[in-house]
């Protein structure tokens, strides 16, 4: 194995994640790699917000917020919509003042590898059971002009200093992550 032209490949990625992280804005104009120097960033990429499955993350989220601030990391989504759309979804999970990026034309979902979703994964028996369990009867499915594509499979990533040290990417549009065992690598104990 040639470790120089690893290392080599190691610091190109290093330096296009970077990139990419910089071009990422928030709301309030901060960039992502800036962000992530100051304190590592759960960036959770949302589902369109008809889904109920993004809903169900939106309140799984929500329920360990007062996780990620004792730990300092930053909550960031990426979604498809509109800014004031996304507000007023995120408001409704009293994510009143949450960071956030709007990417309509999914730029940032194709640089971190997020696909959009095949029959299976969208539609099939797994995705269907979990769509009508007792989990996600709390909300209702919402197709409307906006939203964000449909078809656009989810992932998270952990950030620190520009470099993505952990991730949790979707098989299937039902998947449920345990954001408790990602957070591992930065909880303090």
């Amino acid at each position: 194995m040639n470790y120089v032209f690893l290392a080599m490949l190691y610091l190109l990625i290093e330096r296009l994640m970077k990139e990419v992280l910089q071009k990422m804005r928030v709301q309030n104009g901060n960039n992502l790699l800036e962000l992530s120097n100051k304190r590592p960033i759960l960036l959770v990429f949302l589902r369109h917000f008809g889904c109920v499955f993004c809903k169900e993350a939106l309140r799984d989220l929500f329920n360990i917020k007062s996780k990620l601030d004792k730990n300092d990391l930053s909550l960031v989504f990426v979604h498809m919509a509109e800014n004031e759309i996304a507000r007023n979804y995120f408001k409704q999970f009293d994510f009143d003042s949450v960071l956030h990026v709007s990417d309509p034309n999914k730029v940032y979902y194709k640089e971190f590898g997020l696909k959009k979703g095949n029959l299976n994964q969208l539609y099939g028996l797994k995705t269907w059971f979990r769509g009508f369990s007792k989990e996600t009867s709390d909300f209702k499915l919402e197709i409307a002009k906006g939203l964000g594509d449909s078809t656009q499979m989810p992932g998270i990533f952990i950030i620190k200093q520009g470099m993505i040290t952990d991730s949790y990417i979707h098989n299937f549009a039902s998947d449920r992550p345990d954001y408790n065992k990602l957070l591992e690598c930065c909880i303090v104990k």
